[in-house]
């Protein structure tokens, strides 16, 4: 836990979407470049990430859609904790499985 989740904890996901009218489920699209990984949305237009392997991905579409509410860094790192790759496996986020207090 890093220091700053000491002051400010992680607020319960499900009351960041509810607060923030988050949809429960985005669907992405998922494609493999040459730079890595890069996710589509198929359901919030103009929302688009990348990164360089699955666990990565799953943090960095986190990011996307908290600033894509809006959402304060003050109030979450995430609100998703796992990401399906429809087939291929499931990636579960690390500082979830180990922060499971919320404010």
């Amino acid at each position: 836990m890093s220091l700053f989740r000491l002051f400010f904890p992680q607020k319960n996901p499900h009351y960041i979407k509810r607060e923030y009218n988050i949809p429960d489920k985005i669907d992405w699209e998922i494609q493999l470049n040459k730079n890595g990984l890069v996710a589509v949305s198929k359901d919030l237009p103009g929302l688009v990430t990348n990164a360089n392997n699955p666990r990565e991905l799953l943090e960095m579409i986190n990011d996307a859609v908290l600033e894509y509410f809006n959402v304060s860094k003050f109030d979450s790192d995430y609100i998703f904790d796992t990401l399906d790759l429809a087939g291929h496996g499931t990636v579960r986020l690390k500082q979830a499985k180990a922060q499971k207090q919320y404010a």
